[in-house]
């Protein structure tokens, strides 16, 4: 699988370069430009498609090495937030949690946009409470998806991959999905 992916990311980068090249040569009449931004939207879909495969190839193969550090779930939630495009707020009191920053925002979006797109919502907030970063409103529709009970979702299937492989867990909880870090090492461990 991850091969595969590998492989399907250079045409898919020929395609995306010359759907951006286009408009330079062609004539510049509006259909046409706006049909070359679709291909280009496409491509770019199909890419994010791409690693969201190749990342989970690697999760099942033992291949993710994550590089742990200190992160605040405070700064996760805001990290993730700026990723929505405006459709997040953030709030309260982060924790300090051992985590590989990168991905656990990766999957803190991946969850997000789950929340939104299968819950007809426009908005949401992730909110951090010590090692949790909880998103919310979930609808009930979001819910069947955010549970497990329905695989509608890639980004959310590779999500549920990568939380655990992360060191962390996640459960639905009333109205708000909560994604879990682990704490912060206690000094005895840091000085190992």
């Amino acid at each position: 699988m991850a091969l595969a992916c590998h492989d399907l990311r250079t045409p898919l980068a020929t395609i995306h370069g010359f759907a951006r090249t286009i408009p330079r040569f062609a004539a510049r009449h509006q259909p046409t430009e706006r049909y070359v931004e679709l291909i280009a939207a496409a491509s770019a879909q199909m890419a994010e498609t791409i690693d969201e495969l190749w990342l989970a190839a690697r999760i099942e193969s033992g291949g993710l090495n994550p590089e742990r550090d200190e992160s605040d779930t405070l700064e996760l939630a805001r990290s993730a937030a700026a990723r929505l495009s405006g459709q997040a707020e953030t709030d309260g009191e982060g924790g300090v949690v051992v985590v590989d920053a990168e991905r656990a925002t990766h999957a803190i979006v991946a969850f997000a946009h789950c929340a939104l797109r299968h819950g007809g919502l426009d908005r949401i907030v992730l909110r951090a409470s010590g090692n949790d970063v909880e998103i919310e409103p979930v609808t009930a529709s979001a819910a069947l998806v955010l549970s497990g009970e329905e695989m509608r979702d890639l980004g959310a299937a590779v999500a549920f991959k990568l939380v655990p492989a992360l060191g962390g867990s996640t459960v639905l909880r009333d109205t708000a999905f909560v994604v879990s870090f682990a704490g912060s090492r206690s000094p005895s461990q840091s000085s190992r």
